[in-house]
């Protein structure tokens, strides 16, 4: 008789990680017998643990920071997302026992970007992508396979935001940071992938006014989960997208490879995960 299903998440720290509390849900939700945990692991560890991941009792894992790029070279097959982002989020052992990796922040980006903001590429000629990190990789990848015609990319260091220009081509350009506030006029989205805004860290100075009046504003910070630019954003009356959907979503496909049920992201999902924010 075989053991219920079990899945992890996998960082270094691990312990801020709200993935066992969406997982912990869905698992009680649908009366699933498995189980979902928390894993610290080691930088040097990392690939080592991959590598024997049904030893250790699991049938796949999230992974988050810092071991997404090491995760990738790690699995025995990446998906074409993971190898454009640069970065594994999500493995799971295929029938053939194969490490397979995918990303999927890029999904989770745009399908809550599609649920707050249905008409959002009918307003988006014209994209601002703020910060060039990971998450900008994943956000990137989503705008430009949605068939956005321009992006607008700019970061505080700007010689990685060039980095990141090159490796994804047209349609990205760089933006001089300190230049971002006179190009928001022609801007039908603009998506905060920096951590400034995030709670203990510094604000975020951006002149959201100059947004054109039908504009969408996302930020994938979401502790708090009503950032000042976002707050800034519905003041002018413009959408406004914050990111606990992105992670709830991009939950979404790996409790369906480890567990066998595509779950539904609910408002009473999204109220049990902001319960655990505001707890602290």
């Amino acid at each position: 008789m075989s053991s219920p299903p079990r899945a992890c998440v996998i960082g270094w720290p691990v312990e801020h990680s709200r993935s066992p509390v969406i997982h912990g849900y869905w698992l009680k939700h649908y009366g699933i017998d498995g189980a979902y945990g928390k894993e610290a692991v080691k930088p040097e560890d990392i690939a080592d643990f991959l590598r024997t991941l049904s030893e250790h009792g699991y049938v796949g894992a999230n992974v988050t920071l810092p071991h997404k790029e090491a995760a990738l070279r790690a699995v025995d097959q990446a998906d074409t997302a993971a190898k454009a982002i640069g970065a594994v989020n999500t493995v799971w052992l295929d029938k053939q026992g194969l490490l397979q990796g995918s990303n999927t922040d890029a999904y989770g980006f745009m399908i809550n970007l599609q649920g707050l903001a249905p008409d959002w590429q009918a307003r988006c000629d014209v994209a601002m992508v703020l910060g060039a990190g990971g998450a900008a990789r994943g956000v990137l990848y989503g705008l430009i396979a949605a068939g956005v015609r321009r992006v607008l990319l700019t970061n505080r260091t700007v010689a990685k935001a060039e980095t990141l220009a090159r490796e994804f081509g047209s349609p990205v350009d760089v933006l001089p940071w300190d230049k971002k506030d006179s190009a928001l006029p022609a801007c039908g989205l603009l998506v905060n992938t920096t951590s400034l805004g995030m709670t203990g860290q510094p604000p975020l100075e951006i002149m959201v006014p100059a947004l054109p009046t039908a504009a969408v504003v996302a930020d994938i910070v979401y502790v708090p989960l009503e950032t000042p630019l976002l707050a800034a954003a519905r003041e002018r009356g413009l959408t406004a997208v914050d990111g606990l959907g992105m992670l709830l979503h991009q939950a979404v496909p790996g409790f369906e490879h480890w567990f066998g049920i595509r779950p539904d992201v609910t408002a009473d999902l999204r109220a049990e995960v902001v319960a655990t924010l505001e707890a602290g």
